[in-house]
Protein backbone atom coordinates (compact mmCIF):
# COMPACT_ATOMS: atom_id res chain seq x y z
CA UNK A 1 0.00 0.00 0.00
CA UNK A 2 2.91 2.64 -0.40
CA UNK A 3 1.37 4.49 -3.76
CA UNK A 4 2.62 7.63 -4.22
CA UNK A 5 -0.73 10.34 -4.09
CA UNK A 6 1.07 13.13 -5.23
CA UNK A 7 -0.52 13.04 -8.53
CA UNK A 8 -3.87 13.83 -7.20
CA UNK A 9 -5.11 17.36 -7.42
CA UNK A 10 -8.00 17.33 -4.70
CA UNK A 11 -6.58 17.80 -1.12
CA UNK A 12 -9.00 16.03 0.20
CA UNK A 13 -8.94 13.40 -1.99
CA UNK A 14 -4.99 12.88 -1.47
CA UNK A 15 -5.80 13.32 2.54
CA UNK A 16 -8.38 10.58 2.45
CA UNK A 17 -6.44 8.25 0.41
CA UNK A 18 -2.87 9.07 2.75
CA UNK A 19 -5.08 8.68 5.98
CA UNK A 20 -6.39 5.33 4.87
CA UNK A 21 -3.22 3.94 3.41
CA UNK A 22 -1.29 4.93 6.56
CA UNK A 23 -4.51 3.68 8.87
CA UNK A 24 -4.45 0.10 7.23
CA UNK A 25 -0.63 -0.32 7.29
CA UNK A 26 -0.77 0.40 11.46
CA UNK A 27 -2.95 -2.90 11.78
CA UNK A 28 -6.36 -0.62 11.55
CA UNK A 29 -9.67 -2.66 10.21
CA UNK A 30 -10.65 -1.67 6.53
CA UNK A 31 -14.14 -0.34 8.47
CA UNK A 32 -12.48 1.38 11.05
CA UNK A 33 -10.06 3.46 9.01
CA UNK A 34 -13.15 4.00 6.62
CA UNK A 35 -14.77 5.90 9.47
CA UNK A 36 -12.36 8.10 9.74
CA UNK A 37 -11.67 8.76 6.43
CA UNK A 38 -15.21 9.59 6.10
CA UNK A 39 -14.94 11.42 9.06
CA UNK A 40 -12.01 13.46 7.66
CA UNK A 41 -13.34 14.14 4.46
CA UNK A 42 -16.55 15.73 6.39
CA UNK A 43 -13.83 18.00 8.17
CA UNK A 44 -12.59 19.38 4.56
CA UNK A 45 -16.26 19.52 3.91
CA UNK A 46 -18.97 19.93 6.59
CA UNK A 47 -21.58 20.55 3.86
CA UNK A 48 -21.57 16.69 2.63
CA UNK A 49 -23.93 14.47 4.12
CA UNK A 50 -22.83 11.26 5.84
CA UNK A 51 -24.33 9.34 2.70
CA UNK A 52 -21.93 11.09 0.08
CA UNK A 53 -18.73 11.29 1.80
CA UNK A 54 -19.22 7.30 2.52
CA UNK A 55 -19.71 6.61 -1.24
CA UNK A 56 -17.09 9.03 -2.50
CA UNK A 57 -14.47 7.69 0.03
CA UNK A 58 -15.45 4.43 -1.21
CA UNK A 59 -15.02 5.08 -4.46
CA UNK A 60 -11.27 6.95 -4.01
CA UNK A 61 -10.41 4.12 -2.31
CA UNK A 62 -11.80 1.37 -4.92
CA UNK A 63 -10.18 3.80 -7.75
CA UNK A 64 -6.83 4.28 -6.29
CA UNK A 65 -6.02 1.27 -3.83
CA UNK A 66 -7.92 -1.27 -4.52
CA UNK A 67 -7.77 -1.07 -8.77
CA UNK A 68 -4.50 0.92 -8.91
CA UNK A 69 -5.69 3.38 -10.98
CA UNK A 70 -3.96 6.86 -11.75
CA UNK A 71 -6.61 8.69 -13.58
CA UNK A 72 -9.37 11.25 -12.24
CA UNK A 73 -12.09 10.08 -10.54
CA UNK A 74 -15.68 11.78 -9.78
CA UNK A 75 -15.78 14.35 -6.15
CA UNK A 76 -15.86 17.34 -4.99
CA UNK A 77 -14.78 20.53 -7.07
CA UNK A 78 -12.11 21.59 -4.43
CA UNK A 79 -8.53 21.81 -5.26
Amino acid sequence: MGRDFSHIARNCERAVLTAYRDLRGLGNADMDAFQACTTLYRIHHPEASVNEARRLVAEWIDHHLVRGADGPTAGCACD
